[in-house]
């Protein structure tokens, strides 16, 4: 029997976004960074909405949405485990993405009065802390 370790997220409740998308975006971040590795357990769907004190049906909804772009892999009757990296989406489509996530991220701060040099070094160390280090 595999060891499920309970996933160590954090749903905040003045987040603008839905639980589910906030689930979504820790669960890839965490197999981004390497927190998460290739084969791992996750929680059960209730286990982890126990977890998070948020209904089951909206754990599904995520685990079936990362399910869907490749990140998780479910096995029926044994749960649901890290899939092995794979290209999710072609590049053109990577890209759009990129430009939408980008505009967004800089309409919603513009305003915020920051010069761009703080802004870039507060994205780069987010960004640092999300893929591994390399080691030779």
């Amino acid at each position: 029997m595999t060891r499920r370790a309970a996933l160590m997220l954090q749903i905040a409740t003045g987040d603008p976004r839905p639980i589910n998308r906030q689930i979504v975006d820790g669960v890839r971040r965490m197999i981004a960074s390497g927190e998460l590795e290739v084969g791992a357990a996750l929680p059960s769907v209730r286990g982890l909405a126990q977890q998070l004190t948020v209904n089951p049906n909206t754990v599904a909804k995520a685990y079936s949405e990362l399910t869907a772009e490749g990140w998780l892999d479910s096995r029926a009757g044994l749960g649901v485990f890290v899939a092995i990296p794979r290209q999710r989406l072609s590049d053109e489509e990577r890209n759009r993405r990129l430009d939408d996530a980008v505009q967004r991220f800089v309409g919603d701060v513009v305003g915020l009065g920051y010069p761009a040099g703080a802004i870039v070094d507060r994205v780069a160390g987010e960004l640092e802390q999300c893929f591994p280090k390399k080691t030779a």
